[in-house]
């Protein structure tokens, strides 16, 4: 029995898992729930009283959307709004990460599609030339054979499309299934606007392709019927390309949902595709060149003829070299970059990752509670000094809360900073403008991230009011932290010359195996003024929804794998239908088969 307040209550159950708990990861006392009809009779909220309520909402995006702004015009002073965006740092990172990398998977699995399509389309149009000479022979026009193979192409292009829409629709509910740990609750409901973006994209990418190729075969003359190398194929492939980038460009940028993600990864590729094509075009062309053609076979026939077969067809190989790298290109890029990300998230949250934070130790106890670890044979933590310190000017104004607009930086105002001192900067954090600075000076480094919200500058002045005294330092240097990294982080650091001659306790974050739960009770025994926050649940919470996301990540990563080998199939099948006929004149002039190889 627990008496609350004016009121005794009976534990009925214990708790191993309170989702929401990790929002905030200074609950130092323990929670407890009660039923809210008990809470009057405690006696315990009363004016004075510290009270927050809280609003839970789930339900469809556009309503949730719609929440929060009708919220946010109503918000008084102490209240906000917290989402995956705004909320937790190392989910709403790991989420972040996440979705950009498959943002860039949609976009380069639609661009090498594409690029399959080009190249298949190719081919279809080489096939075809001769049937077009036939039925300009017996009267077909341009329009007449331009709307057979055009309606041809849509038709294919709808069951296509509507195939593949309904394949992603089944592999979205074995997605689910695996993200259905995030939330351990049930996902929205399925919605028709992904499958309508996927169904356009797929007509886009056929039409947008294929419709340049294809154009080429009303243009084919009938003469081609007794004459063979008339009405040859253009070889217009840069066309090909530049139409259907610019067809897709529009709906990729609406698919991706990041503009700048799109036009990158889009105007990249285009970019790629010419350089390849330029490149692999000299190159062929300096290989198959007389004088080197000479000297590469001067003792192979079949090295001769390879590279006069290279010189002949010189775009069309250059168009099948771009392909290729282009369709490698693509792959290493996804590769890599699924490679770093998912090898950032586990760096993030290393299963070795500090689960305890210790808070409230005084400078006259560090010795022995760093000796309390070594006799437990517990790794030694960094004890770091904290100072609490309000900012009270800015360049010698003054600021209050009514200076900002944004509710962060209006909170970050109200309240207290944690303040440190040191002589070098922490381990896990990065420089990334300006210099450390120097021991015995009037500097300070700043956070990145708190300095953009609150408006500072390499170079401003800030004053903060520590107990009854104050100090001021000028800002030389901005720091960026890894706040998923479960250690110790502070806002701002200074010279131990001068916040260091201010009262301060010691804080620490350190990982306590399973097992040696039992040495905490002692520890705080010992030092009954010692606080030691348990963060285990969150951390295993956090590291949960990272393993999650990144299984996500590997499907999605599988699929556009096969996007990938799809294309290097097709630029490598693009020239069989030319190359068999090429083996067989050479098989008739008595060519053998090791020649018709090499």
């Amino acid at each position: 029995r627990l008496k609350l307040g004016a009121s005794t209550f009976e534990i009925a159950a214990i708790l191993t898992l309170e989702p929401e708990r990790g929002a905030n990861f200074f609950n130092i006392a323990p929670r407890l729930f009660m039923n809210v009809d008990d809470v009057a009779a405690t006696g315990l909220v009363q004016t004075g009283s510290r009270v927050w309520h809280y609003l839970y909402a789930a339900g469809a995006p556009e309503k949730v959307t719609a929440l929060e702004a009708w919220a946010k015009g109503k918000m008084e002073r102490g209240q906000r709004v917290e989402n995956l965006e705004s909320g937790r740092p190392e989910v709403r990172g790991a989420i972040e990460r996440a979705q950009r990398f498959l943002g860039l998977t949609a976009l380069l699995a639609a661009i090498l599609a594409g690029v399959a399509i080009a190249l298949g389309t190719r081919r279809f149009v080489e096939r075809h030339l001769d049937g077009c000479a036939v039925m300009r022979c017996f009267g077909a026009t341009q329009n007449r054979l331009l709307l057979l193979f055009g309606g041809e192409f849509v038709l294919l292009g709808l069951a296509a499309c509507a195939v593949g829409t309904l394949i992603g629709f089944i592999a979205q509910f074995f997605i689910a299934e695996i993200l259905g740990g995030l939330l351990r609750a049930d996902l929205p409901a399925v919605s028709m606007l992904p499958a309508l973006q996927g169904f356009l994209v797929g007509l886009v990418l056929l039409l947008g392709f294929a419709l340049p190729p294809l154009v080429q075969l009303k243009n084919v003359p009938a003469v081609r019927v007794i004459r063979r190398e008339s009405g040859a194929t253009s070889g217009s492939a840069l066309a090909v390309y530049v139409a259907g980038l610019l067809s897709l460009s529009g709906l990729l940028n609406w698919q991706a949902g990041d503009i700048v993600l799109g036009i990158t990864v889009v105007g990249g590729f285009g970019i790629a595709v010419a350089v390849f094509a330029i490149v692999a075009w000299v190159a062929l062309r300096f290989v198959a060149s007389g004088a080197v053609a000479r000297r590469l076979g001067a003792n192979s026939i079949a090295m001769r003829y390879g590279l006069a077969n290279l010189r002949r067809h010189a775009r069309g190989n250059a168009i099948q070299v771009a392909s290729l790298a282009l369709g490698l290109t693509a792959v290493l890029l996804l590769t890599f970059t699924r490679n770093d990300l998912v090898d950032a998230w586990r760096r993030s949250s290393p299963p070795d990752a500090p689960n305890r934070f210790l808070l409230g130790v005084q400078p006259d106890q560090l010795a022995e509670v760093k000796a309390f670890f070594t006799s437990r044979r517990i790794a030694v933590p960094d004890l770091n000094p904290m100072v609490r310190g309000r900012l009270t000017a800015v360049n010698g104004s003054k600021v209050g809360e009514s200076d900002f607009t944004e509710e962060r930086a209006r909170r970050l105002v109200e309240r207290e900073f944690n303040l440190s001192f040191a002589e070098q900067p922490p381990a896990h954090n990065t420089i990334v403008a300006g210099k450390w600075f120097a021991p015995g000076t009037r500097e300070i480094s700043a956070e990145e991230g708190i300095a953009k919200t609150l408006g500072w500058k390499l170079g401003d002045e800030l004053t903060f009011a520590v107990g009854g005294e104050s100090f001021s330092a000028r800002v030389t240097s901005l720091r960026k932290l890894r706040w998923d990294s479960m250690k110790v982080n502070f806002f701002v650091i200074g010279p131990t010359s001068l916040v260091g001659r201010f009262p301060a306790s010691y804080i620490s974050a350190f990982r306590l195996a399973p097992g040696d739960e039992p040495l905490i009770n002692e520890l705080t025994a010992r030092f009954p003024n010692l606080t030691v926050v348990d963060v285990g649940a969150a951390l295993k919470q956090a590291q949960g929804i990272v393993d999650q996301v990144i299984n996500a990540v590997q499907v999605v990563f599988m699929f556009a794998l096969g996007a990938g080998l799809l294309v290097l199939y097709s630029a490598l099948v693009a020239t069989e239908d030319e190359r068999r006929r090429e083996a067989a004149v050479m098989r008739v002039y008595g060519a053998a088969r090791a020649q018709v190889t090499g």
